[in-house]
């Protein structure tokens, strides 16, 4: 069940939308932003929307940046676009894993991290180019990579 904050918030964006289904995926992000994930109970979203949880649940799993299980504090997004590859996603990817432990798809043992890809962060002009939580990087070193972490631990 949504809390009353959450509630409350999707109640604002029904107000936007031109039937309450159209609201779905900010009432998603609404969630999302609160409990850092989307639980299997969205009984009490699915309802406000008019919607089944099952029809929910289609929408939660078609898009990649709403998080059907937990992750970690910060989610860092890694481009592995044909551009990003070309320039350096495997340096990317690598340092990450020296330095965090993990490759794509998994969580820090602290849960600070996941790291996830993307197929695009529309930055192809300077990639390789990876995102963490709302903040882009670009032109990725190993370096630049370390000192970008340093600012989330």
């Amino acid at each position: 069940m949504p809390t009353d904050e959450e509630r409350r918030q999707i109640e604002e964006e029904l107000k936007k939308a031109a039937f309450k289904q159209g609201a779905c995926v900010d009432a998603l992000k609404i969630v999302q932003r609160h409990r850092g994930w989307v639980s299997d109970e969205i009984r009490g979203v699915a309802g406000m929307l008019d919607m089944t949880p099952d029809e929910l649940d289609g929408v939660a799993t078609f898009y990649s940046l709403i998080f059907r299980r937990p992750v970690g504090k910060h989610v860092i997004l890694v481009c592995d676009s044909i551009s990003c590859w070309i320039m350096g996603y495997e340096t990317v990817r690598e340092q990450l894993k020296r330095r965090l432990g993990i490759g794509p798809g998994e969580t820090t043992t602290d849960g600070q991290f996941t790291v996830l890809p993307i197929s695009c962060l529309g930055a192809c002009d300077h990639a390789p180019a990876m995102m963490v939580d709302d903040e882009l990087y670009l032109d990725l070193t190993g370096e630049r990579i370390d000192e970008i972490l340093e600012k989330y631990r």
